[in-house]
């Protein structure tokens, strides 16, 4: 499981370093996709072909679903570690994450996500204050904690 907030600089080639404890967790080889909230999805190998296998279970009719499907897919890219423990981001994922220098890399349960530290602090303020909203309306779930 992933776990925890770290603050990391991208360099100027688009590298990122990714805390140890989720480097062994993702393995040597892992895919790096456009999140939701523009921030980055880094998966395991074995967590993207769930993921996958939802996405393709989604209907094709439905143009939600191809939107998602294509938005999803489209950006996704196999990334590996170099000798560092860097992983080099591409431009396209960057730029829409608006990755420039400092970062934010949280863990999120069954993935990593890349935040610009920016829209990270941005998000966090505004879902502070929703927190006990969003809370209550996960009784709706079964959820309680």
């Amino acid at each position: 499981m992933f776990m925890g907030e770290f603050q990391h600089s991208i360099d100027e080639k688009g590298r990122i370093i990714i805390p140890a404890k989720f480097r062994d967790l993702l393995g040597t080889s892992f895919v790096v996709t456009r999140g939701l909230d523009q921030c980055l999805f880094v998966y395991p190998m074995e967590e993207w072909g769930v993921m996958e296998q939802k996405l393709k279970a989604l209907p094709l009719m439905k143009s939600d679903a191809r939107a998602f499907t294509r938005f999803f897919f489209s950006g996704a890219t196999e990334c590996e570690w170099d000798k560092q423990g860097r992983v080099n981001l591409p431009g396209n994922l960057r730029q829409y994450a608006k990755l420039e220098k400092d970062c934010v890399v949280i863990g999120v349960s069954n993935r990593v996500e890349i935040w610009s530290k920016d829209t990270w602090e941005q998000y966090f303020e505004q879902s502070e204050d929703s927190f006990n909203e969003i809370a209550e309306k996960l009784v709706d779930f079964n959820f309680d904690l």
